[in-house]
């Protein structure tokens, strides 16, 4: 078992409630990392529904979370012959801290036709690319993340003011990235405001809506997150994530709150 499927993990405990566990080196700051908080649903919803894999979630965050057991309440919604719909509500302590909704499926049944009007950004391969400070923050002890757009900001402190970053990602031990993984790999980015402000303040999620398309090939991912408004302290990220063979596997938009030090 990998240590994302350990950190993830959930038991059935009653019907349609399962348990699991916040872990130490999930966190930004004192914050539990809200990707890997979506994937700790992800997997409850994988155990509780007959499809496996998610193909659109999304979340609303009331409250901060924090190390330490949390408990999902699954509620099916519709179950069809290919999808299925379902609600998920995690609690900690008693309080309700995130509702997400859901529809799942089996990715690698899916036919039909394809088409793509983008392209995955240009970056260094990544054997030529270097990962950001493991000591930086804590969540760097899970996972692998090499800028390769942006990346002037962590090294020189240079603020690159595009709003978009684009880095390699994966897993610090190696193992294959799956579908719930890319619930958690879709924030798992520096936010693009640090680009347009410095690597300060809280950018904490409000929302957060994650597609997968395919599992992913096996290597690292390619993500870019990317900014474009912000308004009264309100700021909207996009990301598509692209596998080793250059295959869309993920799209992700969330809404962000700016704040600043005073």
């Amino acid at each position: 078992m990998s240590q994302f499927e350990q950190d993830t993990a959930v038991e059935r405990v009653a019907e349609n409630h399962w348990r699991g566990e916040f872990h130490p080196g999930v966190r930004i700051g004192t914050a539990v990392n809200g990707g890997y908080v979506l994937a700790v649903i992800g997997r409850a919803l994988q155990s509780a529904l007959p499809h496996r894999d998610p193909l659109s979630i999304n979340a609303f965050y009331l409250a901060p979370t924090a190390l330490g057991p949390v408990d999902i309440v699954v509620e099916p919604l519709q179950a069809g012959k290919g999808t299925t719909f379902a609600s998920a509500s995690l609690y900690q302590e008693g309080q309700l801290k995130v509702r997400a909704t859901a529809a799942y499926t089996d990715l690698q049944l899916l036919r039909g036709e394809d088409w793509c009007g983008a392209e995955p950004p240009s970056a260094p391969a990544f054997a030529e690319t270097r990962p950001l400070e493991r000591g930086f923050l804590e969540i760097h002890d899970r996972i692998d993340i090499r800028l390769t757009t942006g990346q002037e900001l962590f090294e020189t402190g240079k603020k690159p003011g595009t709003g978009e970053f684009v880095a390699w990602l994966r897993h610090q031990d190696g193992a294959a990235i799956d579908s719930v993984d890319l619930l958690m790999f879709s924030d798992i980015m520096p936010p693009p405001p640090f680009s347009l402000f410095g690597a300060f303040g809280w950018v904490p999620t409000v929302e957060l809506t994650v597609q997968c398309r395919r599992i992913p090939a096996p290597g690292p991912l390619l993500g870019r997150l990317v900014s474009r408004h912000l308004s009264s302290g309100i700021i909207e990220a996009d990301g598509d994530f692209w596998d080793s063979e250059g295959q869309l596997v993920a799209l992700s938009r969330q809404t962000m709150k700016v704040r600043l030090p005073a």
